[in-house]
């Protein structure tokens, strides 16, 4: 079963459970993913739908940090409400060492050995690790092990 597919099941669950929250969260990502769908004019992978999703997430978890720092804790609340609903359509989160492994044997594959080959060697993690860590903090342990 494709994601799309799981999505649209689980739209059709949250409909007959009343679940309003859960429903909103998913028509979002369901509606991020037609948009994409329609201005690229293509349909999307799984890949590609985890990448939207893993964008949804990122910019919910800043929304979030804004509205703690406004000591807006109820909109915080919705947003990481929602970052839940999203979450569990996304493969399971890998820990740091599984992300240092893979970033060992990357550097082993491409044979990267400075900074000037930071792209060739997140050109091959990349696709690994989409939506399963956070690439902010990947990028920074890519920068410690080239520089």
């Amino acid at each position: 079963m494709t994601l799309i597919e799981r999505l649209k099941d689980e739209q059709k669950a949250a409909m007959k459970a009343k679940d309003k929250p859960r429903l909103g969260a998913i028509r979002l990502a369901m509606a991020a993913i037609k948009q994409r769908e329609v201005d690229e004019k293509i349909t999307l992978s799984d890949d590609d739908v985890l990448a939207v999703l893993t964008k949804m997430v990122k910019q919910r978890r800043d929304s979030a940090a804004q509205y703690e720092a406004a000591e807006r804790q109820d909109l915080a609340d919705a947003e990481l409400a929602e970052i839940k609903v999203l979450e569990e359509f996304m493969p399971q989160p890998l820990s740091e060492d599984e992300v240092v492994a893979l970033l060992d044997a990357a550097i082993a594959e491409t044979g990267a050995a400075s900074m000037q080959d930071m792209g060739k060697l997140m050109a091959v993690l990349k696709p690994q690790i989409q939506g399963r860590a956070d690439m902010g903090k990947v990028s920074q342990l890519v920068k410690a092990k080239l520089g």
